[in-house]
């Protein structure tokens, strides 16, 4: 018999994860967000317009992003003239104009093997028993891009007390396949939103079970707990204490889903850029200029970089990395979706952090909304989003909350990748030994992944390898240019990496 979707309410934490067997499939109530209040939180000096002495002060070539630049230069006050004109034109339109886009990968857990025909039913979040759109994975098991209805764009830009994204329910079959539930994915307007999902295998002990996976609100909209200010460099002299000799961007963080002190909170193993991600699309908007994007991600890779290199919570005795406590940590959220404005960025500067002079371990740079909770000598989130209308870079809103001595730096120690990237991309006519591991690398990829067609690794980078690089970023939500950059050619090493091992174990 056929299941229909069910309603579990977004608000309810304690079921995150868990199973419902079909005689459990009862509606609850929906809850609503807390409204925001609008006490400004904007501290500091104006950004310093010269690098600390002796430090790195520009973003490494391979980094070259939008709103990146460690410029020197007075800001402008024209403000981003995306999001600036989006906003004024928002105010034309009638909340029915307003969407966001939707894409869905549907993977298997057992070898990592995308899923055609997966069914995908999405629904209202409050209203399950009404299906908007069911859509249909393809054979390299990603569904069209499609639209649906969202607040309007000006939500997003403003700490107002309207919800700024809408609510969607997915549920997930497949044949062979558990099903999943998605409760409460979050859209916001002219975005696009990604969903990843891994599927089980079916288990013949719980044939009517579906996993329900239940995401909680934006902490710039939901109420939860306020940080708790630590010094920005954390002491590395007590005895016994582990401290890594260099900055090393980890292929994986432990994420223990509560706080330290909740033994019952689940461990999750995620990999490092995936972390970031769900991080920067649960704290700020990726609707935001891509300044405040890029600073805020640089915030959260330090702070999260500072945990990694200190050892912090195993050096208390915990067996993990990082909490998913806005007390004490971020906001990480099991299985929510992403945001391709923010998953570019990550990829773009995933290997960056934030430094102060003379100082090894990364910054500990703590950050809080700016309206409803305020942090003297901190960054104000909102705060961010301004200074970025107002035509600052990201080091530039970075300096004006942090002070002027912090810089950018980069780590060329990455966890779990065969070789770094060859400092310049890789394109038509390209040759050499690079060329060659691209090549057998992107080969093995196309024996899991059939839209990238197989290719010969001669060292040569010709047509074939054009294309099968263009279908390697098609799969992997990249920009389609056939070049291979920093972030298709670290792409390419992750999932290069991920189905070595799973053919080592299976």
């Amino acid at each position: 018999m056929r299941r229909t979707p069910f309603l579990l309410t977004p608000r309810r934490r304690a079921s995150e994860g868990s199973k419902i067997s079909a005689q459990q499939e009862t509606a609850l109530p929906e809850s609503s967000g807390a409204a925001q209040d609008s006490t400004s939180g904007m501290q500091g000096a104006m950004p310093a317009q010269d690098n600390a002495a002796g430090t790195q002060g520009n973003i490494p070539p391979q980094n070259n992003a939008p709103g990146m630049q460690d410029s020197t230069s007075t800001p402008n006050n024209t403000g981003s003239q995306n999001n600036t004109s989006a906003a004024e034109g928002d105010e034309n339109r009638s909340p029915s104009d307003s969407t966001g886009q939707l894409r869905i990968s549907v993977q298997g857990s057992a070898g990592n093997r995308p899923i055609a025909n997966a069914s995908i039913e999405i629904s209202y979040t409050g209203e399950p028993d009404s299906v908007v759109q069911t859509i249909t994975t393809d054979g390299t098991g990603l569904t069209p891009t499609i639209s649906l209805p969202t607040p309007p764009l000006a939500y997003s830009l403003e700490p107002l007390a309207n919800q700024p994204y809408s609510e969607y329910t997915f549920y997930i079959t497949a044949d062979g396949y558990e099903p999943i539930l998605i409760n409460g994915a979050e859209l916001l307007p002219d975005v696009t939103a990604i969903q990843n999902v891994l599927l089980d295998p079916i288990a013949a002990s719980e044939p009517n079970s579906a996993e329900v996976f239940v995401i909680g609100p934006h902490t710039l909209y939901g109420e939860y707990p306020p940080k708790i200010i630590e010094p920005e460099i954390q002491p590395t002299f007590e005895t016994g204490e582990i401290v890594l000799s260099r900055v090393v961007i980890p292929e994986f963080v432990v994420v223990h889903d509560g706080p330290p002190s909740d033994a019952s909170a689940p461990n999750y193993y995620v990999p490092y850029r995936d972390y970031i991600k769900n991080v920067a699309s649960s704290e700020i908007y990726a609707t935001w200029p891509e300044a405040a994007i890029y600073a805020n991600i640089l915030a959260i890779q330090s702070f999260t970089l500072n945990r990694v290199y200190t050892e912090f919570y195993r050096n208390k005795g915990y067996n993990f990395t990082i909490t998913s406590s806005t007390a004490y940590d971020h906001k990480w959220i099991n299985e929510r979706n992403i945001y391709d404005t923010i998953s570019a960025a990550v990829d773009s500067i995933f290997n960056n952090y934030l430094s102060r002079p003379n100082v090894r371990q990364p910054i500990l740079t703590q950050y809080c909304d700016g309206k409803r909770v305020t942090c003297p000598n901190l960054m104000s989130q909102w705060g961010s989003k301004s200074l970025a209308d107002q035509g600052y870079t990201a080091i530039q809103i970075l300096r004006y909350f942090y002070g002027p001595s912090i810089y950018i730096n980069t780590s060329e120690e990455i966890s779990g990748i065969p070789s770094s990237y060859p400092g310049e991309p890789l394109t038509v006519g390209s040759r050499g030994s690079k060329v060659r591991q691209m090549q057998e690398q992107l080969d093995a990829i196309a024996d899991v992944y059939y839209s990238i067609p197989n290719i010969t690794a001669d060292g040569i980078f010709g047509p074939r390898t054009r294309d099968a690089v263009i279908a390697f970023q098609k799969q992997f939500d990249l920009p389609q240019s056939g070049i291979v950059d920093f972030p298709t050619w670290y792409k390419i090493s992750q999932i290069y990496v991920a189905i070595s091992r799973i053919a080592e174990y299976s």
